[in-house]
């Protein structure tokens, strides 16, 4: 018999019982449907000890890395402490240390936090000013920054946030970061796998900083990231990507227009057209797709359509503002 703790709920699993078993019999609410792993409708998460192996059969590595597990699947080996959703969101003091446009709408924020953050590249955090407005955004670096983080913040129409962060916002001013979040990062489990981001926008943000993070982890499968913009001028750290270019082998880079013309080595079309047509063949592949909803959505089912798991499909949509928010 192995004690399920939850907040201050405790259930008794018993030999040949499941944790959703056990709490459902205390009547405990639990998302559920199959029963089978298959709906992943029952995802829980342990805040103690690693949950069974097979308890998280066809869950993403990034979730398994974070100890959830499927509680129709697990017969539990020890106590567990776990919970059914995300804990308290805290956050940390950090401070404005240079702030630089990358290209007219776009600007490069850095924040020193006081203190570390444990995040994995290409994660997100809320930041959150004084009067309690608070925003989403990507870290750009990776993980050898804990302290440093930096951030694309793309200036929108009548966006209250970001529009404060390009006239108002200060070097040396206070703001509050938050914990990271979000399942859209790199883990070093198998450096031999070919990688494919696409981006467009400022959802290059968290691809540069899963890029930087791989090939600092010396990432030895093929790394293809396409990046797109309506126009050239809606593009950035196009040289800052060559020269990552021609350091590392293994990488590649395509920055892509999908109006107008455009100068030799930028190709023309959307980066999700142009990535798909170049890379027909995605079995094996794990695939990073950051930025509008729309595309994001349309590549996640021509990125399966092409070969690619599901499970190995990461990907975070950059949600249009209206004109009051962003």
């Amino acid at each position: 018999m192995k004690k399920i703790s939850l907040g201050d709920q405790v259930s008794f699993c018993y030999e040949g019982e499941t944790v959703l078993d056990a709490l459902l019999r205390d009547n405990i609410e639990v998302p559920n449907s199959c029963r089978q792993g298959a709906c992943q409708s029952c995802m829980v998460r342990s805040l103690d000890v690693e949950p069974p192996v097979a308890s998280q059969c066809g869950l993403k590595d990034v979730l398994r890395k974070q100890k959830h597990f499927l509680a129709c699947l697990c017969y539990p080996e020890q106590d567990m402490v776990i919970t059914l959703s995300q804990q308290p969101e805290f956050y940390t003091e950090g401070t404005v240390v240079d702030k630089k446009p990358l290209n007219q709408e776009t600007l490069l924020l850095t924040i020193e936090c006081k203190e570390p953050l444990d995040y994995y590249a290409g994660q997100f955090v809320n930041l959150k000013r004084a009067d309690g407005l608070m925003r989403s955004y990507s870290i750009a670096n990776s993980r050898s920054h804990d302290r440093k983080l930096t951030f694309h913040i793309r200036r929108l129409a009548g966006g209250r946030f970001s529009e404060w962060v390009h006239q108002e916002l200060l070097v040396g001013d206070r703001i509050a970061v938050s914990d990271p979040q979000g399942l859209c990062y790199y883990l070093p489990n198998r450096p031999e796998q070919n990688l494919l981001l696409i981006g467009t926008g400022s959802g290059l943000a968290p691809l540069v900083g899963i890029i930087t993070e791989a090939l600092q982890q010396g990432h030895t499968g093929d790394i293809h990231l396409f990046h797109g913009s309506r126009e050239m001028d809606g593009l950035y750290w196009i040289e800052e990507m060559l020269e990552l270019e021609r350091q590392y082998p293994n990488f590649h880079y395509t920055p892509c227009v999908s109006r107008g013309d455009s100068p030799e080595g930028v190709a023309i079309g959307r980066a999700n057209d142009v990535a798909l047509n170049r890379l027909p063949d995605l079995k094996g592949w794990r695939v990073f797709l950051c930025g509008h909803p729309e595309m994001v959505n349309e590549t996640k089912r021509q990125a399966y359509l092409n070969g690619a798991s599901l499970k190995d499909i990461y990907a975070d949509a950059f949600h249009v503002a209206s004109t009051s928010l962003d």
